[in-house]
């Protein structure tokens, strides 16, 4: 999900290409302090927020069961093989909300996001051809294309942002039930360090729904090739991590993913294996380096594809 590592004190990044038209003011607080670029930048924070989301709202657990049996009659039914020779096009808000210059990223790198989202979910992936035989027989082409529908900047002096939503209030987002909103943020400090980006998992708060990305980690950069926002989207897709957040045996919901001990770190060589089968170390919701992600498979398509169908959550989406 990486591209690669750094432990700084403070990172000042510099784009030379910002578009200012159309700024808005607002939140004039100042926080104390530099904020820390620290070294625990390859999570995910999505997990936790769930749990967090859970804790505060009793009604969600109900909500996501539901998304949860809609998408195992979807797939039994074979309502997402009929979907699967369809093209879904999802147009993409984006909202760059910045302190300095250099958070308030360019129109480059916005598309060059775009771009990457459209590799990895339509097997256009530049990494691909490195996937091993076992694993290349479950690849699978999602069928899902984006489209940069609008980028809405706004100016705020906050130094860094919880993944507690606020950001989403700075700059509400945009027909949620047709567009996917992507909110752009100076830093996440989160459990003693720092995440790359979190999403809303199907059956959340319409107001809040999208994810969240550190500009540092949005599209092409030094950190970054764009596959954390794949990572994410995948979550706002309904998939859960590779390894199923449990040692061997937890599940993520998904028949053709190998079960693994936990995330994969770096850029790991083929075969590594931690329950008895080889770990499926390049698919893109594991932790391994931007490079390093390759693929989605047939069953993680099945399940994203379930969340447009009939009476799926984002059925409005495939209209």
């Amino acid at each position: 999900m990486k591209k690669m590592i750094l432990g700084f004190a403070a990172l000042s990044l510099m784009f030379t290409s910002c578009e200012k038209e159309g700024d808005q003011i607002v939140n004039d607080e100042t926080l104390d302090g530099e904020v820390a670029f620290a070294l625990a930048l390859d999570q995910c924070g999505s997990m936790g927020v769930l749990e967090e989301k859970l804790a505060a709202d009793p009604t969600l657990a109900e909500r996501m069961s539901e998304v949860e049996a809609h998408t195992k009659y979807a797939i039994s039914s074979g309502m997402t093989q009929r979907l699967v020779n369809g093209q879904i096009e999802i147009p993409v808000v984006y909202h760059i909300i910045y302190r300095t210059a250099s958070e308030n990223i360019s129109a480059a790198q916005i598309e060059s996001q775009t771009v990457a989202l459209n590799e990895d979910f339509n097997l256009q992936n530049p990494g691909r051809n490195t996937i091993p035989a076992e694993f290349a027989a479950v690849e699978s082409n999602v069928g899902i294309s984006f489209v940069t529908e609008q980028v809405i900047r706004v100016y705020d002096r906050k130094r860094s942002w919880r993944p507690d939503d606020s950001m989403k209030f700075v700059s509400p987002a945009v027909n949620p039930e047709q567009f996917l909103n992507v909110w752009v943020v100076n830093n996440m400090p989160y459990r003693g360090g720092n995440i790359l980006g979190y999403a809303q998992f199907p059956g959340g708060n319409r107001a809040t729904d999208g994810i969240v990305m550190d500009h540092r980690f949005t599209g092409e950069t030094q950190y970054s090739t764009g596959r954390t926002a794949t990572h994410e989207v995948g979550h706002w897709l309904n998939l859960r991590h590779i390894w199923g957040d449990g040692g061997c045996g937890a599940t993520d919901f998904v028949d053709d993913t190998p079960d693994a001990s936990g995330n994969s770190r770096g850029c790991p060589v083929y075969p590594q294996n931690s329950c008895g089968t080889n770990d499926m170390t390049m698919n893109f919701m594991d932790y391994s380096d931007d490079p390093c992600l390759n693929m989605f498979t047939n069953g993680q398509t099945a399940r994203m594809k379930s969340v447009f169908a009939a009476g799926g959550y984002r059925e409005a989406m495939a209209q």
